[in-house]
Parts: C-alpha cells; structure tokens; sequence
C-alpha cells in the first residue's frame, strides 16, 4: 500500500487540503478550511484549523507538505511545523512558501511563478537550486496586483469621481451597491472600519468583468496590476537569468482572462503563449512535495 500523504495550500483567505494514498491523481480526502495563515488569524486560529483538518483527514499520514503564503522566515516556518507535527504526529513535515508548490504543481523543477489572489507575489528556482523572491510584502507594504489592491484602487477611483464633481461611473456604481454604500465617503469609511485584506478581496472580480465588458475606469485598474504583477515576473526571470517558462497561478489570473493576457503581453511581447497558467489546484503541488518526503 501507498503512504498516506497530505497536501496544504494555506492561502491569504482559505486552506486547501488534500489527502491521497496513492501515487497517482486519485485522492482520499479532500478539504477547503478557513485560512491557517498565522500573520492573518494568528497562532491560536491556525491551530484550529489544522485541527479541524487533521480530524477529517484521519490518522495514517505519513508526510506533511504545507505551502503557506507569508512563510518567508524561518520563524514563521518553525512555528508552523510545530503546529503541523502536534496535529501529525509522527509524519515528516514540510513547510514551504506557497509559490514553491505551484511550480510542483505545474510539473516543474525549475522555472518561475507570479501569484495573484488577495496578494501577489513571483518566485523562481533555477536548474542550479538558486532561488529569488520579489513582492509578497503584505498589504501594508506591497501586495500590488492582487486582489485586495484592485479594489482599493477601485475605492481610489469613487474618491476621485467624487471630489473632482462627477457623476459616479458604472464601476463605483457597482461597488457602492456591492458594499451597500450610499456615496464614496461612506464607502471610504467602511474600508477604514473593516481594513481586513480578505473582506475586500472578493470584491476584485466585480472590477475585472467590468474590465472584460470595457468600462474605462475598470480597465485602467486592470492595466495597473498587469503593470505591476508582470514587474514581479520580469525581476525574478532577471535575476536567475531565467528563460521562460513562467507559470501564471492564483484567482485573478487563473480566472480573469484579460489580466492574464496583459501579464503575458507584459512580459512575453514576442510569445506571450508560452506563458502558462496552472491547470490545477497549487494544492497538488503540496501533495507532491509531500510525496516526496518519503521517496526511498
């Protein structure tokens, strides 16, 4: 019989989580949790997440791999298998930040990701084993491209229709009936109430269909993310001297075309195909990693 191994992709706003038992596709258990992310929920609502999650997932597991955004020190990462080892006993752990298994994911040793969901954030590994890093600074410091800034941009924009004397555009319309907010300065007041990066976040789609139907103010947004996630993408190729391919992951890529195809535009003007996106869960990364660990 196979080992039971466990995939984790703890993200910004959710927690990913795959058992398989064999070593193939085939899965056991599948589970989406809240966010174990230790700067978002600190260490006691990790802990009861991975709690959750290790109970559905049943005793057996042999090897845990978790990809975890924010893990970027070791500190971090020492706190988090500490809490995977308490829940799994016994299993060999693993953390890793989160780019790391979307590039397992993709089926690649070396290469390059750019991640945007509520954040954003590229990674790459050369054939050497030498690594760089760019952005993945939090919402405070960076972050741009991802969820959370398109629509604090968005926000930007309903202050500047507003105090330049304009009627609100199809865009604020949206948002301000999105956030039941009667004019930009209430609207600007509940973003200053609630500041939560992953309360804002899943207001990004709303933006980018309005960019995908043409509404100007909806694609200059656009436009500024494209701008800034294919600046990520170009310093980490830069530095490992990197030919493509770059693998494109994370909500707003994977599912919103025309910002994938401006990051690929951006970044690839000659052969923006051969730019991919992630076909599959980052998830299935973790697994593989996972599996690993107790390769003879």
């Amino acid at each position: 019989m196979t080992p039971a191994v466990l995939g984790l992709h703890i993200g910004g706003s959710k927690t990913h989580a795959v058992r398989s038992d064999d070593s193939g596709e085939g899965t056991g258990v599948e589970i989406t949790e809240a966010s174990a992310n230790l700067s978002s929920v600190g260490h006691q609502g990790a802990d009861a997440v991975l709690r959750r999650i290790a109970s559905s997932v049943g005793t057996g597991v042999e090897a845990v791999c978790a990809g975890a955004a924010g893990a970027d020190t070791p500190a971090s990462r020492a706190v988090l298998s500490a809490l995977l080892t308490e829940h799994f006993p016994g299993a060999k752990i693993d953390v890793v930040h989160d780019t790391r298994i979307v590039l397992a994911a993709a089926g690649l040793d070396a290469g390059a990701v750019v991640v945007a969901g509520t954040g954003s954030v590229a990674w790459g590994r050369n054939a050497d084993g030498r690594e760089a890093r760019s952005g993945g600074y939090g919402y405070l410091l960076g972050d741009e491209g991802g969820a959370y800034s398109v629509v604090r941009d968005a926000v930007r924009e309903s202050l500047r229709e507003y105090y330049a004397g304009l009627e609100p555009g199809t865009l604020v319309q949206s948002l301000m009936a999105a956030t039941a907010s009667v004019d930009a300065l209430q609207l600007m007041d509940s973003f200053y109430a609630k500041p939560e990066p992953d309360h804002w976040a899943g207001l990004a789609p709303l933006v980018l269909e309005l960019a995908a139907e043409g509404d100007p103010a909806a694609l200059r947004i656009q436009a500024e993310a494209a701008h800034h996630l294919a600046a990520l993408a170009r310093q980490v190729l830069g530095e490992l001297g990197l030919e493509l391919p770059l693998v494109m992951a994370g909500s707003l890529l994977v599912n919103h075309n025309g910002l994938s195809s401006a990051v690929a535009r951006k970044v690839a003007l000659e052969d923006p195909s051969s730019i991919r996106i992630l076909t599959q869960p980052p998830v299935h990364g973790a697994v593989e990693l996972a599996r690993q660990l107790i390769l003879p």
